[in-house]
């Protein structure tokens, strides 16, 4: 099989047809479509800039390096997470902190180095991807638990049914892409392997291994977050 294919800049500005399609419908419709081409203009922006950042990172393989991109990753989705919760935020932030920290932190240990058993452990071409892949959906579900829980119980709940909720809601995208995955998308570790060359049986394992990741650590943190801010929403409500 074939390594991927390189996708020349000239031939990606297609992929921007389809863009334009919806920008204009939005503009159409009477939308805020400055909002949207803000937001793709990041994304393109980013990307570009993270693609030459992993490269300088992968090429170093610098275990002060990556721990520090590693930490950076941490506080800016532990940050992130508490969107929904502007004016408690800088109070829930060490909750927020502590459960990313033990749910996401503790997972991706178990992924690098019992399933992959990596060597050197700070490998930066699977340390880098994982860790993103598992704070972003700690730091989603974290998100959901948190606007939950302060919805619920601002309608009158108790703590535990609140919280409840809040976990169960949380882990409702994971769980809706535990059914899906394989049946209606392949999702995207799986397809890249696939593009890339690797045989689907392979792809299979690595994609398994992400969904299980990403499940435990995003409930964990969930978890940990609900169960450390309960004194704190518990005194909100007084």
């Amino acid at each position: 099989m074939n390594s991927i294919q390189t996708i020349p800049f000239t031939q990606l500005i297609f992929s921007f047809i389809p863009v334009l399609v919806v920008i204009y419908v939005i503009f159409r419709w009477g939308l805020n479509y400055s909002n949207a081409i803000y937001a793709l203009t990041r994304m393109l922006i980013q990307l570009l800039l993270i693609g030459y950042i992993l490269t300088f990172i992968f090429e170093s393989n610098s275990v002060w390096i990556i721990t520090g991109v590693l930490i950076v990753m941490v506080l800016f989705s532990s940050w992130i997470a508490l969107n929904n919760q502007s004016v408690d935020r800088k109070f829930l932030f060490k909750y927020s902190l502590l459960a990313i920290l033990i749910g996401a932190v503790t997972t991706l240990g178990f992924i690098i180095l019992g399933v992959l058993d990596l060597q050197p452990w700070y490998s930066a071409s699977y340390l880098i991807p994982l860790a993103g892949m598992i704070f972003a959906n700690s730091m989603n579900s974290v998100s959901l638990a948190a606007e939950r829980l302060g919805s619920e119980i601002d309608s009158g709940l108790s703590y535990q049914a609140a919280r409840n909720i809040a976990f169960n809601a949380s882990l409702i995208p994971i769980i809706n892409s535990l059914f899906a995955v394989g049946l209606v998308s392949l999702p995207g570790m799986m397809t890249g392997q696939i593009l890339s060359g690797v045989s689907p049986f392979i792809a299979a394992r690595y994609q398994i291994m992400v969904m299980c990741m990403i499940f435990g650590s995003a409930g964990l943190s969930s978890a940990c977050f609900l169960t450390f801010a309960r004194a704190f929403f518990i005194e909100k409500v007084k």
